[in-house]
């Protein structure tokens, strides 16, 4: 396999298995205790076009998604921070099929089924974290159809990428809308092996500059990234009706009011903060994100989350990495007052919702080049955002935080 491998290599071919396996298990709180297994294996080949057929600049790239066992969020907790990143429901499906074009020194197009979380709002020193609100930040995920054209979930779409010099770089895409379509249910459900293909939902629009930088006398490096998203789309008011009434109200519709469009504005900072002493390329490295979205149209209005992240915490084991992370998601003023006018109607002590927020401390372990093995805590805040208990009979009771561990075990080929 390996001399096929560098054969095919060498003709412009190149392909990977990535299995991931995450146990996880809910120790306290949440809607109940349990454990999960739940793992992934995804197949990607990538083509030199090139080399293969003479066409110059040209990559092409598909991937897909084999997926199994149970998620924790989904089973146990509720909540809107996933704990895991590649929780998604049991299936087979295509992820991403697109073609590139290079254009020369000015950048690249990259076009077909594209996913928005492989290139924008990602953070370098986020990508150790198991949580999914350290890619795909929870409030895309939460604000947009179907959450986004993120895991597990691409959509046909387009990207330029503009390189403006040396160190600043400029990206813009486009997608579909929904990667799910429109309907009841689980949007997973509704495009259950992506090969929809759909592309009358509305646009998703995204936007992002790029600079990179030295710091210092050291010259440690950094990189900023300003960007914002808008979304076409019709948008369900967290509070009124389409009779303008209160949703809480007994004799509203129990429709929401359609509003026009969503958008928001969002930065990065990924910054080495020290480099460590020692083999290998042993540092310290920090991130922070921050995004917001208008109140009355967004589940969540306000996010930022922030982790410093060694890589080579032992000098003994320069490529082992450790890091410590905090989210923080903040419900709309619009959905909380739509709380507070349940009270108002009749349901005294139904809690009022706030933020969600997780706490999460990781270690990736080398065992062979190849093989990582992760062990993995997280406490979550308010899962749901301070909902109330769906097995308490007066909804008065919140879901409790939530303490979770467990252990991820990544192998590639």
């Amino acid at each position: 396999m390996a001399a096929a491998r560098a054969d095919f290599a060498e003709a412009g071919i190149r392909w990977r298995a990535i299995y991931t396996g995450d146990l996880l298990g809910n120790v306290s709180g949440g809607i109940s205790r349990g454990t999960t297994f739940g793992g992934r294996l995804e197949l990607g080949l990538q083509a030199d076009l090139e080399k293969l057929i003479g066409w110059q600049g040209a990559l092409f790239k598909a991937s897909s998604l084999l997926i199994h066992g149970r998620g924790l969020s989904r089973d146990h907790l509720g909540n809107l921070l996933t704990v895991s990143n590649i929780e998604a429901l049991p299936s087979a499906r295509l992820f991403e099929l697109w073609l590139e074009q290079k254009l020369g020194p000015i950048g690249s197009l990259r076009i077909g089924q594209l996913a928005a979380d492989s290139e924008f709002i990602t953070s370098e020193y986020a990508g150790l974290f198991i949580n999914g609100t350290f890619g795909w930040p929870g409030i895309t995920g939460a604000n947009l159809p179907s959450g986004g054209p993120a895991h597990p979930l691409a959509t046909p779409g387009a990207r330029i990428e503009v390189n403006l010099g040396v160190e600043t770089k400029f990206r813009f895409g486009v997608f579909n809308g929904d990667p799910a379509g429109p309907g009841p249910g689980d949007p997973q459900r509704l495009n259950p092996d992506g090969l929809k293909f759909r592309t009358g939902d509305g646009a998703f629009l995204i936007a992002e500059l790029q600079h990179s930088y030295k710091l210092g006398a050291s010259a440690l490096p950094g990189t900023v990234k300003v960007g914002a998203w808008y979304h076409t789309g019709t948008f369900a008011d967290q509070r009124f009706g389409n009779d303008g009434r209160s949703l809480a109200n007994p004799v509203s519709t129990g429709i929401p009011a359609n509003l026009r469009a969503n958008w928001g504005p969002y930065a990065v900072v990924d910054q080495i903060l020290m480099r460590l002493p020692g083999p290998g390329e042993r540092s310290i490295g920090g991130f922070a994100r921050v995004s917001v979205s208008p109140d009355d149209r967004s589940l969540i209005d306000f996010y930022a989350d922030a982790g410093v992240t060694v890589k080579g915490l032992f000098a003994t084991r320069p490529d082992d990495q450790f890091g410590v992370a905090f989210g923080y998601a903040k419900i709309s003023n619009r959905a909380r007052a739509l709380d507070r006018d349940t009270v108002f109607f009749g349901a005294p002590g139904y809690p009022i919702r706030d933020y969600e927020a997780v706490l999460e401390i990781s270690y990736k372990a080398e065992i062979v080049p190849g093989w990582t093995v992760q062990p993995d805590f997280q406490y979550v805040f308010h899962p749901g955002g301070n909902v109330p208990h769906p097995n308490d009979p007066t909804m008065t009771r919140p879901v409790k935080n939530a303490v979770v561990v467990g252990v991820r075990s990544t192998v590639q080929y």
